[in-house]
Order: structure tokens, then sequence, then C-alpha cells
């Protein structure tokens, strides 16, 4: 099919949302984040189908009539992929304790390592806590939120409060949590993330060795791929603990939905929980190779948002502006992907999701205290910030960071501490026009 033909086919099933360069859309609605790369043909649109279709499938508890969606838990914390990941937008966290987690886990580990240098599990109740279990199996408990709140001041005066969370424990199954380390996440944005995979671990490296102004520095985070046995820089996850895609995939739905895979055949069950290591399950695996490839190539080809108002006058003073700051030392606007061994859609192009894919002190305010292979409790990975002007229009919120703490962008940065403290405080120094400015080019993302 010639090409015109193919962007016309894509635009009737996008809605007319289509870019030309390969891998961005025009959409700016609530479907924002939910568009194929433009120009897949045939065969790759049925594959993406496919995976669309796995990512919002409801999983059920085994043996049931349809054996491919089969298998959920037997500890499992929700149903279905979309329900941490809405419209392929970010989670938010609960408003308080009377509201229950729904884009939201906890990670869990005790002190010390695995045998790959990860974090050590927690001998009752695993890495994470999975609040639900299928019928004769027991959900390990809740995780209640509360918010404390505290106000800082602006250069001008002005007054933003800004809050963090406090997590505490209830209907715990099996024992006391102890000594534990906790690390609460809502789920990311989904889009882009072929894009991310295809960066090379070298391109990482060299990143990680320039020489950076205000004392930034940034590291590699090395970590343990279940695929090939080995230590490699990690690209995903809030701490870049997982070295690709596929893992990070395969990982999310072991942990968060008790689906097993070639990759993690295993369930998620400790010791202790002999009701769970005896529960029925959906076959070995319960995630075919077939479904996880599909997965895989869905979420690889999830066009990002085209950037928005770039002639606005605000909007190119408030990219003067964050050069200005320091911003773009660690949101870097432009990578280069390398050549992606499945994926040829997302080699050698020059990408703009403004992160580094770095770890970095972030200081002790969003510190969780929980090592990650390499990184420490106080380090995160620079999330990327393409697309985030539409997080409230797709996901009719606007709350960022880790935990979902920052009610909106300007908290988000004053939460920046660390290796970020000289550019967070030239952000608050400035005046109103300013700020305004930054938020309005942000917003064009």
């Amino acid at each position: 099919m010639r090409r015109g033909a193919v962007l016309l086919a894509l635009m009737l099933m996008t809605g007319g949302a289509v870019a030309d360069d390969g891998v961005t859309t025009t959409e700016r609605g609530r479907d924002a984040y939910s568009q194929p790369f433009p120009g897949l043909d045939a065969g790759e649109r049925e594959q993406f189908v496919r995976g669309r279709s796995l990512f919002r499938q409801a999983w059920v508890v085994a043996p049931s009539r349809d054996e491919r969606v089969d298998g959920l838990g037997p500890l499992y914390n929700r149903l279905t992929c979309i329900s941490c990941h809405p419209k392929n937008g970010r989670g938010r966290a609960p408003d308080g304790p009377g509201s229950r987690m729904q884009a939201m886990l906890v990670r869990l580990s005790v002190p010390g390592t695995d045998p790959h240098g990860g974090p050590k599990p927690h001998p009752r109740y695993g890495d994470q806590l999975n609040e639900e279990g299928i019928p004769g199996v027991s959900g390990e408990g809740r995780a209640v939120v509360r918010w404390d709140e505290h106000e800082v001041s602006l250069g001008d005066g002005e007054r933003i409060r800004l809050r963090k969370p406090r997590l505490s424990f209830h209907e715990l199954s099996y024992g006391a949590l102890a000594q534990v380390l906790v690390s609460p996440r809502v789920g990311p944005p989904v889009y882009g993330l072929g894009l991310l995979d295809a960066v090379s671990g070298e391109t990482l490296l060299a990143l990680a060795a320039e020489r950076k102004p205000d004392g930034v520095r940034g590291r590699v985070n090395r970590v343990w791929s279940a695929q090939r046995m080995r230590l490699e820089a990690g690209r995903f996850g809030h701490k870049a603990n997982t070295p690709d895609l596929r893992q990070q995939i395969a990982g999310a739905m072991v942990g968060d939905l008790g689906i097993t895979s070639s990759m993690f055949p295993r369930q998620n069950c400790s010791e202790v929980q002999s009701d769970c290591k005896h529960a029925v399950d959906g076959g070995q695996p319960e995630l075919t190779d077939t479904q996880l490839d599909d997965l895989s190539f869905y979420l690889a080809h999830l066009a990002v948002p085209a950037s928005r108002d770039g002639d606005h006058d605000d909007v190119r003073r408030g990219k003067a502006t964050f050069a200005a700051l320091g911003c773009a030392v660690c949101h870097r606007p432009q990578l280069v992907t390398g050549t992606h061994p499945n994926f040829p859609r997302v080699s050698v192009r020059t990408i703009e999701p403004y992160t580094d894919l770095l770890v970095h002190d972030m200081g002790e305010g969003l510190a969780d205290g929980r090592p990650d292979f390499l990184a420490g409790g106080r380090e995160w990975r620079t999330p990327p910030l393409w697309g985030i002007g539409l997080t409230e229009v797709v996901g009719e919120h606007t709350f960022y960071l880790h935990d979902g703490r920052a009610r909106n962008l300007t908290e988000a940065i004053l939460w920046h501490g660390g290796e970020a403290v000289p550019a967070r405080n030239r952000f608050a120094a400035l005046d109103r026009q300013a700020r305004e400015s930054l938020l309005a080019f942000l917003n064009s993302l």
C-alpha cells in the first residue's frame, strides 16, 4: 500500500490525528495517549489491536471457558493493565484514608539485596503488597494513605502548600511487616516506550559521563536482565530498575495480576502463603510468548503526542526559561535511539522525550529510603516530559511525581531537591509572569 493510502487509513482509524513523522500523533483529546504509530501496515495494525485488547482485558480466575485470559492471581492488585494506566496515562493516588488504591501500588523489601543485587523481598509479603486474592486465598492486606502538608514561599511572596503521603497498613493476613522498606508508586504513562527502549546502553553511559553544571551527576542503574541473565542498563520503572520493555511488561503481569510468563514462571506466593502456593493456575505459563509479543508490540508502537503551540510567545519564553534554570540538564530535550532488535520503526531516530533516563539524587524530601539495584533511597529516574501537557485532558487530573503527591506542575517542581536544588531555587525566585511562561511551555509538550 502506498504511504498516502496508509496515512489515510490510519486517519480514519484514529479520528484524523496522524502526524507524518512516523512516531507522533496530533490527537489532543481523551485518546491522545492511545494512538498507534502512523504508517503501520495491515499486519502491524492487527498485532497492535491484539496487544491493545490484552492491555485492556480483564483477566479471570482459572479455570474458565476462555483459557486465553484466565490465571488471575492467586494474589493480585488489579484485574487489568489499564486500571493502573487509565487511557494509557498516569495513575493517581488515593485522596485520603477513605479511598482505595486504584492506580497505585506499594513496593516492599527488607534491608539487603537479592542474589542479583536487587531489592530483597519481604519474607512474608514479597516485593509488593497485593491487596486482592482469588477465592480461597486471602489478599495480603490494605495500604492506607494519609497526606501531611506544609507550606513553602516563592520569591514574590506566593505561598504553596505541598503534601507528602504517609502510609499505614491494615488487615494484614500473613503477619507483621516489621522492618519493611516501603515505596508507594502510581502507574506512569505508557506511550513512547518503544522509543525509550531503543536508546542504547552506550548512549546512557555517555550521558552519565558528561560534565554537568550545578553539581548535577546522574548515573546508569545497572539491573538484572531475566532474559539474558546479566546486568544491563536500566531504563524503565521509577528507579530505572528494569532493562527493557519486554521485562517491564512481564514483571508487571506477574506482580500486579499474578499472570506468569516464560520470563517469570513462578506464582507471586511467598513460602508462608500456603493457600496461594496450592491455588489453581491457568497453565504453565499463563501468558503465552505470543501474547507477550503482542503486548510488547502494542506498547512499543503507541505514538507520542506532538508538542503544541510552539509559536506562542509565552511558550517560547517558557522554553528559554526551562533551559536557563537548568531543567534541561536532566530533562534532556533530545535523545538518539539505536537499532532495536525487534522494532525497526523505533530505530535510529532523534526523539524529544525530555529525559536522560538516568537516576539522580532528588533529595530527602522525595526519598523513599528503599534502594533498588544501584539506585539509592534518594535516587529516581528522570521522568520523560513528552505529552505531559495533556495529562488533565486524558486523565482528568493533574497529579505528578512517583507517588502522585504533586497536585500540579508547580508543586512537582518545588519538590525537586538534591542535585536539582539550584534549578528549583531559580524557579522559586521567578516572578509570576516568568513562572506562568514556564508552565505554558510544559503544557505545550
